[in-house]
């Protein structure tokens, strides 16, 4: 029994390694050929036995590479296959310049009406001045397109605009409307600051003019008691005192202190609260003026 993985080998004693030489069969002549496993790349008629064959039925294809044949540097390739009913051969080829087959022999193409004839009976430059007549209706419908979305731009921009302009004519209508209403009408608010106002300026012109008042009676009674001494009286006793025809001045009482009319609050509908009770002011004292004791000689009654 022989064994399966041999790590080493017999070489007779005889053997010489530059007596082998390598065996290389005759190079392949002609069109190379490769057995291919395909579908029917369009349906078919058999024109030997008239069978039916549908397109992406499979095939074991042979596939011919020809070496003078292509269009335009693209290869083309031959296939050759058997119809499945009488084993006739059945030839097609690729077709670059259309992107489809070409059935050549064996069978018929069946009538596809979304594929267009008159194209491929057309020549090189047919097929050129078609494309440029597409290319130039290609760039007219763009141009179309543009001039419309322009206009669509164009209407949109003015709408905008007179939006715009609408909005701006009404707020312009309704800031002079506000303006001649402000001149006309008068609010609550400025009249009762206005009044407060007025009540001021009058409350400190009467504290100005008390002020004046109350300095002129200080400067008449300081001159009365500056001139007491010669007015007064002496009794028994030997104490001096004022004359009484001499009246007291009595100065005139004032106060800066503002007086703020209150709002009335009404309670309930109808019925009003009565003003608050006003303090009284006290008067100011009036400065006293005290005698001078004078002392004279005390005589005794024996004398």
């Amino acid at each position: 029994m022989s064994e399966r993985k041999v790590l080493t080998k017999y070489y007779p004693p005889d053997f010489d390694p530059a007596a082998l030489t390598k065996k290389k069969g005759p190079k392949q002549v002609g069109p190379k050929v490769q057995t291919v496993r395909l579908m029917a790349p369009f349906s078919m008629k058999c024109t030997s036995c008239g069978e039916y064959i549908y397109k992406g039925r499979k095939f074991n294809a042979r596939k011919e590479t020809p070496e003078n044949e292509k269009y335009l540097g693209i290869q083309i390739f031959r296939f050759y296959i058997r119809c499945t009913r009488c084993s006739s051969e059945i030839t097609f080829k690729t077709d670059p310049k259309n992107q489809d087959y070409t059935c050549e022999r064996g069978a018929k193409r069946n009538t596809e009406p979304w594929r267009k004839v008159e194209d491929e009976d057309e020549t090189d430059e047919q097929r050129l001045d078609r494309l440029e007549k597409e290319d130039e209706e290609r760039n007219a419908m763009e141009e179309l397109e543009a001039k419309t979305i322009d206009a669509k731009r164009d209407m949109a921009v003015a709408d905008a605009l007179d939006e715009i302009r609408t909005r701006n004519a009404r707020m312009e209508r309704a800031n002079h409307d506000g303006m001649l209403g402000d001149a006309t009408v008068v609010r609550p608010e400025d009249e009762l600051r206005r009044q407060e106002d007025a009540e001021d300026e009058e409350a400190y012109k009467n504290a100005i003019a008390a002020a004046k008042a109350q300095q002129e009676t200080w400067e008449v009674v300081e001159d009365d008691v500056a001139a007491g001494d010669s007015h007064s009286v002496s009794n028994g006793n030997g104490v001096k005192r004022k004359a009484p025809e001499e009246a007291e001045a009595v100065p005139t009482s004032f106060s800066f202190k503002r007086q703020a009319k209150k709002k009335e609050q009404v309670l309930l509908p109808g019925l009003k609260m009565g003003p608050p009770p006003v303090p009284a002011v006290k008067p100011a004292p009036a400065p006293t003026v005290k005698a001078k004791a004078v002392l004279v000689e005390y005589g005794s009654d024996s004398d």
